[in-house]
């Protein structure tokens, strides 16, 4: 989704919306510690449904708070559906069950490579070609996914490296998800967002119903709360802070907030859930980041002038 901003260097950033992207790091990092919160009483598709249920009503709300209205081309909306599976539904199912298996802290570096996804797919799905950073970022950023691998590769798939491939395909999802949502351009970001998540939400209830059967689910009140917050703070506002950045500070700004989403996850993985910090992991991340920084190289340069 595009905002038709400048680009613009980091470098010029004030210290609001540095605080803002930080603050946007936070919410999207603490959605792997909501999540693991949650997946101790709630199957996936429920967590999945509540999340998106949630920001759904919050977004809708602030969209007519605006004064702006939600579409009403039926073609449209089934774009946002498509649009809808692809940047929630899919990948937020897979980090879910994900998390079943391994660390939110690993979670959060393998989402890390979304951007790396997105390139690959850029290249064979529209006119955008691999250079020589891109390709040489692709090789550092999947040199740091066979790290976080480690050893259990030789040993054949199991549930913890199926939970990796899983977020994995959650970041592939992602990735095709950006590609797709670039013709969304004429349509307020806001409206867009709600557009999909309603959608999200309605296909995602018939599953919920039939399969989960949330009815006979005994939640406790940390869960509730953190079902909560992952679908008010982790995605509600969440979008909201990421719009009104994509808007003044430019896409390749808020790319960065891809480097610090993890650092919050760790954080709070180590911290509240005592999750384990391996070595791999850290190498792993460090190799990604080196990728992500190579394939976004104009981060790092000064603007001419």
């Amino acid at each position: 989704m595009g905002s038709g901003a400048k680009e613009l260097n980091p470098s010029i950033m004030n210290r609001k919306e540095w605080l803002l992207l930080v603050i946007l790091s936070v919410l999207w990092g603490g959605s792997f510690f909501f999540i693991k919160v949650a997946v101790q009483d709630l199957p996936p598709l429920t967590i999945v449904w509540g999340r998106v249920g949630v920001a759904a009503i919050v977004l809708t709300l602030f969209v007519y708070w605006m004064g702006q209205k939600l579409p009403t081309s039926p073609k449209l909306w089934v774009s946002l559906t498509t649009m809808g599976v692809l940047s929630n539904l899919i990948p937020f199912s897979l980090i879910v069950w994900g998390e079943t298996q391994i660390s939110s802290g690993l979670a959060s570096i393998l989402n890390a490579t979304t951007p790396i996804f997105t390139v690959i797919l850029a290249h064979f799905l529209t006119a955008e070609r691999l250079t020589r950073n891109r390709l040489l970022g692709i090789v550092f950023g999947f040199g740091g996914v066979i790290v976080l691998f480690g050893s259990h590769l030789s040993q054949g798939l199991h549930l913890p490296q199926l939970g990796q491939l899983a977020v994995l395909g959650a970041a592939f999802a992602y990735g095709l998800s950006g590609l797709y949502g670039r013709r969304f351009d004429g349509l307020p970001a806001a409206v867009t967002a709600a557009g999909m998540l309603i959608c999200t939400t309605i296909v995602t209830s018939p599953l919920v119903l039939l399969f989960d059967q949330p009815w006979t689910l005994r939640p406790r009140l940390t869960t509730w709360a953190a079902l909560l917050a992952l679908g008010l703070l982790s995605t509600a506002i969440a979008y909201l802070i990421y719009f009104h950045l994509l808007s003044i500070v430019g896409a390749t700004n808020v790319s960065l907030v891809t480097f610090l989403i993890p650092i919050s996850a760790l954080f709070l993985g180590v911290l509240v859930l005592h999750e384990q910090l391996t070595w791999n992991a850290l190498v792993g991340m460090g190799l990604i980041f080196v990728g992500l920084a190579v394939i976004n190289g104009g981060l790092f340069q000064k603007r001419d002038g």
